[in-house]
């Protein structure tokens, strides 16, 4: 990854989910890079927040299969115009470069295959992140695809965040593991129709944080199937997209 420090010159997905509308006239939108290692791996996150006004909260996004691509730099951008720091995080690290979907299947799959290598990471990461302006305000961690399955994994593995968001996460349970030490609320957003989680793997994960007592909901839209909030995906839908980020917000607002 290059140098990410500088100003936003535009958010193409800030203008999808809300409308077209543009970042406040007097927001300070400034970027900058957040490096960390672990067991000799470099990763580079992405820092995003407004330095016009203090910052609500911390938000961190865990990237989608593809690694940290424009998509999570964009919805980080949409964060900061809220007020948030909100930080794309890395789990592949710099020397990754992945370049289709041979790569992404070989680097998300070889993480969710070894729990202890993703933890390890995330865990890096969310340390990085905690002193950034806007940590002592609450954390939330949030996740797309491969980040969705991630976030939860942080979850699962106790991270002390205040809360969990996963929009069309895997939301199958690793072969011992619980939810007894979700420490924050889990909220979900999930197409009815996606084949990479069914409505079996949904059932069974609100019967879990239900069963654990941890505090939850979830927007399912019908009939609507995996990566809805990707433009340009066969699976993009612009309503469930819209709902869904007026949903984060809502529970950004309620959880920080």
């Amino acid at each position: 990854m290059h140098d990410m420090t500088g100003r936003i010159a535009g958010i193409t997905l800030a203008a999808i989910a809300a409308g077209g509308a543009a970042l406040p006239a007097r927001a300070e939108i400034v970027r900058e890079a957040l490096a960390y290692s672990v067991d000799g791996t470099r990763f580079e996150g992405v820092v995003t927040r407004d330095d016009a006004v203090a910052s609500r909260g911390l938000v961190m996004i865990v990237h989608d299969w593809d690694g940290l691509t424009e998509y999570e730099r964009e919805r980080a951008a949409m964060l900061a115009a809220e007020g948030y720091t909100a930080v794309a995080l890395d789990l592949y690290g710099v020397e990754a470069d992945p370049q289709g979907m041979e790569d992404y299947r070989r680097l998300s799959g070889a993480l969710l295959a070894d729990r202890a290598v993703l933890r390890a990471r995330l865990d890096a990461a969310m340390a990085a992140a905690d002193g950034l302006p806007g940590a002592g305000a609450g954390q939330v961690l949030i996740g797309y695809c491969f980040g969705g399955s991630a976030a939860l994994e942080a979850a699962r593995a106790g991270a002390g965040l205040d809360g969990f968001g996963i929009f069309h996460g895997g939301l199958g349970l690793p072969e011992g593991q619980d939810y007894a030490q979700v420490s924050g609320p889990v909220m979900l957003w999930h197409g009815s129709a996606d084949p990479v989680s069914g409505p079996e793997e949904l059932a069974a994960l609100l019967i879990g944080l239900r069963e654990a007592g941890v505090a939850h909901d979830a927007r399912i839209y019908g009939n609507v199937r995996h990566a809805f909030t990707v433009p340009g995906s066969r699976d993009y839908d612009a309503a469930a997209d819209a709902d869904s980020w007026q949903g984060l917000l809502g529970f950004l607002d309620a959880t920080l």
